[in-house]
């Protein structure tokens, strides 16, 4: 390694960053009285350590420092404006060549629409298509939908009033038709693009602290870890009186050092969750995390009840929280069913080819039924069977028992019987399981008013039981064939977890937000996350 230079610290040491191992430097002279405990501690000992020997010019590792790097939703923004001008661009291409043949006075129109374009990106800026992603963690293409179909709507009509006004054609509603169906399908598919490049680029990853220690942020912390695409890196927690939370992650000391942590790691995001800084303080501290330019986020103290839809206003400066009631319209009801319908009866009848080879696989593998029935707890304490493609043998009852200590929730409290790699699985009924199509039959239960689409889980009885108190609200509203609990990881979510989807499922409906489940469980099931 050679000899350094004289106020330059050599590397001795290697320090977890994230996914990266950086180096803590130390200078030889300094090597038997310096113990570092962490990568901060290292650097700011070394820098008290060269002040006392009378040395100037001290250097560190860059990574070190605040980190210099673009900033992860910087550019994420910047990739969603370019996939927004590729989409519209393309759009345009389409609507002008595939609907019509191509007139001298149509370049006109077509130099006219570059400056539409940019208005495109700046009416998106407006609507927050692009702050949005510095907010939203788990924002995903599904939420920006709605806007995208609007900014699609409003362009097609501002082209179409420009055209009209300018006299230069007389508005072909053909050609603004295939325009506004292109830029929504082009822009939603090179969004999700976009994302979806940039989550696997390790590079733009976001150094993020969390605030407290407990049991609410180690969950938080597992949560980010279990799910790399939100593209948050823990770096460790701060809390005045810390607890250890079974988390692993590294406690970096008091809130005091908030500022020193902060510009050590790099940090862009700080969550605040349940730290036990007295109230006064903890306030001082967002307004210091203010002043360092760093994203934070608040887990509010009743998080049970408060979703993502309940509406925040004030009252002479005081915030308030609206909780909206665990029930629907009829109005509401009347919707859900609709989509119920149409979906299931649609459903149906494009896989009944895989129905009738399921049938015979099935059949084929071992003797018994092709549908599994079991007794399920319905809306208003109904009950009713549910139907399932059969993926086990005839003796899988008989051989529970046998299973018993695999079962991967072993938490306290009530449980739900998941085993992975089970035994009693037949070969088709493993191939069934791992894309969740032996759930495919529901589909009858939802024809039936059984059950939703979109719902709560559908509990047996003996988990029923243990549903008490306010979480019986689940029951205001029908079973589904998927919803947040199949989503953010079906077999793998504890049975108390379960439970607070469920209610901030029922709490927080709304029809759009069934939409975006639906077209959530499409990559959730093509993961195979809790497939088993």
């Amino acid at each position: 390694m050679g000899v350094p230079e004289a106020g330059v610290i050599a590397p001795v040491r290697h320090w977890r960053k994230g996914a990266e191992a950086v180096e803590i430097y130390q200078d030889a002279e300094l090597l038997d009285e310096l113990e570092p405990v962490d990568a901060l501690e290292a650097e700011l000992h070394l820098r008290a350590s060269a002040l006392a020997n009378g040395k100037a010019a001290l250097t560190v590792a860059p990574q070190l420092t605040a980190a210099s790097r673009p900033g992860r939703a910087r550019s994420l923004r910047h990739a969603l404006m370019l996939a927004d001008f590729a989409g519209v661009t393309l759009a345009l291409v389409i609507a002008q060549i595939a609907v019509s043949a191509v007139e001298t006075r149509d370049l006109l129109i077509d130099v006219l629409m570059l400056p539409g374009i940019a208005c495109w990106v700046l009416l998106a800026y407006a609507y927050g298509l692009y702050n949005r992603v510095e907010i939203g963690v788990a924002r995903s293409i599904a939420d920006d939908f709605p806007g995208i179909a609007m900014l699609a709507t409003l362009a097609t009509w501002l082209g179409l009033l420009v055209v009209e006004v300018a006299g230069l054609a007389h508005p072909r509603i053909a050609v603004a038709a295939t325009f506004w169906a292109a830029s929504i399908g082009l822009v939603t598919i090179s969004r999700a693009t976009a994302r979806g490049f940039l989550h696997r680029q390790q590079g733009l990853r976001e150094p993020t602290l969390i605030v407290g220690s407990g049991r609410v942020a180690g969950w938080i912390s597992r949560k980010l870890s279990a799910r790399p695409g939100y593209g948050l890196d823990v770096i460790g927690f701060l809390d005045d009186d810390p607890y250890d939370a079974g988390d692993g992650a590294l406690h970096l000391g008091d809130t005091d050092r908030l500022e020193k942590v902060i510009r050590a790691y790099g940090v862009e995001r700080v969550i605040v969750a349940f730290s036990n800084t007295p109230a006064d303080e903890q306030v001082e501290l967002l307004r210091r995390c203010a002043e360092l330019d760093v994203r934070v986020e608040i887990v509010p103290r009743m998080y049970e009840v408060i979703g993502s839809r309940s509406y925040v206003h004030d009252i002479d400066g005081i915030p308030l929280i609206s909780v909206k009631a665990a029930r629907l319209s009829r109005p509401a009801k009347l919707a859900k069913r609709g989509l119920d319908i149409v979906g299931a009866g649609s459903m149906l009848l494009l896989l009944a080819p895989f129905f009738a080879f399921a049938a015979w696989r099935i059949k084929r593998d071992s003797p018994g039924p092709v549908f599994f029935r079991q007794e399920r707890m319905g809306a208003g304490g109904r009950r009713f069977h549910i139907l399932k493609f059969r993926s086990m043998y005839g003796d899988a009852d008989e051989r529970k028992d046998e299973v018993a200590h695999l079962n991967r929730h072993v938490e306290g409290g009530p449980t739900m019987f998941k085993v992975e790699n089970d035994p009693r699985i037949t070969p088709f009924g493993r191939f069934l399981r791992a894309w969740s199509l032996d759930e495919l039959p529901q589909l009858l239960n939802v024809l039936r008013g059984e059950m939703s689409l979109v719902g709560p889980r559908p509990l047996i009885l003996d988990e029923d039981k243990h549903i008490v108190g306010h979480n019986r609200r689940r029951l205001k509203l029908t079973p589904g064939v998927t919803g947040l609990w199949q989503v953010l990881g079906r077999s793998d979510i504890p049975f108390a977890e379960m439970v607070a989807l469920d209610y901030l499922y029922v709490t927080n409906w709304s029809l759009w937000g069934d939409v975006k489940l639906l077209a959530r469980t499409v990559p959730a099931i093509l993961s195979k996350r809790g497939a088993y």
